[in-house]
């Protein structure tokens, strides 16, 4: 059967939702699973930037490299576990066994001795991400209906975001007021990851004999030109877009004092969780591409501006604005991918765009590196910003403005 999406610069009447009907019980658990995921993630990775380059003694080009790293690790699995779970037809048993595994592994850090350790527990947590993400994202998908794909998505960002606000605020309590070392904030980040295992487990199911997957999913299908085209272009962006970690070093920088670090990570991530459910419904009506755009042309103006900042408030008000391209892109990113494959190959489609973002996020953040301890912290962040204006004009050459799905 074949319908027509339109995911580019308007929506056609059949699209648009009439009413906002609420979200189905797998998202609404899937969101809670990434809330307290983020929490645990959170309380430490405000912290990590400060804990490698004082405690541990790494410089900016090694704490690039231990991020780029990870990113890129997670990224290769989420092309096979996306695969696998086309294959399989079943996405709860790789999304549970990766949050599993990332559980065990991010606490870890509290016992780490030398950057290397560091490295070697922040693979396994990005293994356990790159088992779980593109089933989960196909499983929502699945899970809602394609005219409310963007608010699906957003829903889930807002709700990650959220647990990202909760982590540096418990992390700031616990070293201002419990006079906790970072070690021991970073072992009761098992806490919440405990409780994102129990949801995933008891609350979150797969779509049993789901109609829009055929008994014998064709896998070799091709996901089209267009498919291939916005991975190329959301490889260029992701060249630009290195590891947050040296927006914290920026900010440190700046003068923001390291205790105050996690209040200036849970205010990004406020505003990330208030803009992503408004911004993945947005796109539901209006398209993907405007959002898209917009989204990566405030990305380049926040990284323009970092790289001529010359006073802590700036590096809050620059947070700020950065939480706004994460509402206006992260869901609808995805929704885009969702919109211009055929259904029975979702994982396989998450698992390439995923791993054309991990592809490019170890050259992106070794580059961003060698550039700051080369020319400083100025020209990094002006590259990052000419990579985000490149990949805004290259979006309009790719972005459907109206797409025949096969399903």
């Amino acid at each position: 059967m074949s319908k027509l999406r339109d995911s580019g610069s308007g929506a056609s009447s059949a699209q648009l939702p009439i009413s906002n009907p609420p979200l189905p019980k797998n998202v609404r658990s899937l969101a809670a699973v990434s809330f307290f995921t983020d929490v645990s993630s959170e309380m430490i990775y405000p912290l990590l930037p400060v804990f490698l380059s004082t405690v541990i003694g790494a410089s900016a080009s090694f704490v690039g490299a231990i991020e780029g790293a990870a990113e890129s690790t997670s990224a290769l699995l989420k092309l096979g576990s996306g695969w696998w779970s086309d294959r399989v037809r079943k996405r709860k048993p790789l999304v549970v066994s990766g949050y599993v595994l990332a559980s065990v592994a991010r606490p870890l850090v509290a016992l780490a001795q030398s950057a290397g350790q560091v490295l070697a527990i922040r693979l396994a947590d990005r293994v356990g991400k790159g088992i779980r993400t593109s089933p989960r994202d196909a499983l929502i998908a699945d899970s809602v209906d394609p005219a409310v794909l963007g608010r699906a998505f957003g829903f889930h960002r807002a709700a990650d975001h959220a647990g990202a606000v909760v982590g540096p605020l418990v992390a700031f309590a616990l070293l201002k007021w419990s006079g906790m070392s970072m070690r021991t904030v970073f072992a009761l980040a098992a806490i919440p990851a405990l409780l994102a295992v129990v949801v995933v487990v008891f609350a979150v199911r797969d779509i049993p004999g789901n109609s829009k997957i055929e008994a014998r999913p064709n896998l070799s299908q091709p996901m089209g030109r267009r498919f291939w085209a916005y991975l190329a272009v959301v490889l260029v962006f992701t060249l630009g877009n290195s590891t947050d970690a040296f927006l914290l070093l920026r900010a440190a920088d700046l003068g923001v004092p390291v205790a105050l670090a996690p209040l200036l990570w849970a205010m990004l991530h406020v505003v990330k969780s208030v803009s992503s459910t408004p911004g993945g419904a947005l796109s539901d009506r209006l398209g993907r591409k405007p959002l898209i755009v917009t989204g990566w042309l405030v990305y380049a103006a926040v990284y323009f501006a970092f790289a001529r900042a010359n006073a802590s408030w700036h590096a809050w008000a620059l947070f700020a604005t950065y939480g706004v391209y994460f509402g206006l892109t992260e869901g609808v990113e995805k929704a885009l991918v969702a919109d211009i494959v055929p259904d029975a190959r979702r994982g396989a489609a998450f698992g390439w765009y995923n791993l054309a973002i991990g592809l490019g996020a170890l050259p992106a953040s070794l580059i961003f590196g060698a550039i700051w301890d080369r020319a400083g912290a100025s020209a990094a962040f002006t590259f990052g910003a000419t990579m985000a204006l490149l990949a805004a004009a290259g979006i309009f050459l790719v972005a459907p403005q109206r797409t025949l799905r096969v399903s």
